[in-house]
């Protein structure tokens, strides 16, 4: 109930309604994405777990759905020109991909550390690569340049309503036609635009239900800015999950400050192993991003915590599967 009146009294950068109208929009492009579970799964976690697979949307995650909203959002003067972003792997390649549907150009600013099965991935869907360094001030200064040159329209990664509101379509597959029972939903958080979307439409459907956010002690801005009830932005990340580096954004943080109930913080090793999991008992292959809601219910800060006890049929969105092996494998081996 109290979720319920906040998003009454907060206007949030999206709701229900928006969500809704982009089911609608991206219906005939997107995959509805299966449900998996897993009893071995179930034993080691001590719970009912419900895997959703955004590893098996188009483009490989579940960046497809924002992309694809915001780009068919776009009136045919503003398409015209085409749209830009930066960004370091799937939401590229789910621009670009949803550009190339639309028949418009995709220019995307990537990062020259970016894992390399996600940029093959971006000039596999036609999207134009244009390099920048690896900082952020690199990235936005080379979009904004290109912004210049092509009239394009800028789609944020995840600080966009459009966005917000396409991923939150997750949420209304889930709880509407294939798991209504669940109890509590853990999804990866980085810049939010996933975890945000997804808690406004469960929180609609059910004021009850229970959103965590799942992140990478590496990469734990997330949790320092629930507990300091601001944006915490951190001079360096260092984690094998390279989606969630990013930090929240305005659009963003409203919704994660006031309506995801937790954040749990796990180590690179239990990602590793979770994607592990993924491969041996689910026979899905997950990236690092993607695998770190499973870490999350299995580690001991997640069993042991008193406040989740109740929390017994638990949506883990498996929320990309473009992983670069080599580089797994790598990390397995230190």
């Amino acid at each position: 109930m109290e979720a319920e009146n906040q998003m009454r009294e907060v206007k949030y950068a999206a709701d229900i309604s928006s969500i809704k109208e982009a089911q609608a929009r991206i219906k005939p492009f997107i995959h509805e994405t299966p449900v998996l579970s897993s009893e071995t799964l179930n034993l080691l976690s001590g719970r009912q777990l419900f895997f959703k697979c955004e590893c098996f949307q188009k483009g490989g995650a579940f960046k497809f759905r924002g992309a694809c909203n915001a780009v068919f959002s776009l009136d045919d003067d503003q398409a015209a020109k085409g749209v830009v972003t930066h960004s370091s792997g799937n939401h590229a390649a789910a621009l670009s991909l949803a550009a190339k549907l639309r028949g418009i150009p995709a220019y995307i600013v990537i990062p020259k550390n970016a894992p390399k099965c996600k940029v093959e991935n971006v000039i596999r869907y036609g999207g134009q690569v244009i390099w920048s360094e690896a900082t952020m001030q690199s990235r936005e200064s080379t979009a904004a340049k290109v912004l210049q040159e092509t009239g394009a329209v800028l789609l944020h990664p995840y600080n966009d309503r459009r966005i917000i509101s396409g991923q939150g379509t997750i949420s209304l597959e889930l709880l509407e036609r294939q798991v209504p029972q669940l109890d509590a939903i853990i999804v990866p958080i980085s810049g939010g635009g996933l975890i945000s979307g997804v808690a406004l439409a469960a929180k609609s459907i059910n004021p009850s239900i229970r959103v965590l956010a799942a992140e990478p002690e590496g990469a734990n801005d997330a949790a320092q800015s629930k507990e300091a009830g601001r944006i915490i932005t951190l001079p360096e990340t260092n984690t094998v999950a390279d989606g969630l580096r990013a930090f929240l954004g305005d659009l963003t943080w409203p919704i994660v400050r006031d309506l995801v109930d937790g954040v749990i913080t796990v180590e690179d090793k239990e990602i590793i192993n979770a994607m592990k999991l993924c491969y041996e008992i689910l026979k899905v292959a997950v990236e690092p991003s993607g695998a770190i809601s499973l870490a999350a219910v299995l580690s001991d800060s997640f069993k042991k915590n008193p406040a989740w006890k109740d929390c017994t049929n638990i949506g883990i969105i498996l929320s990309g599967g473009n992983v670069d092996l080599g580089i797994l494998w790598d990390s397995y081996r230190k």
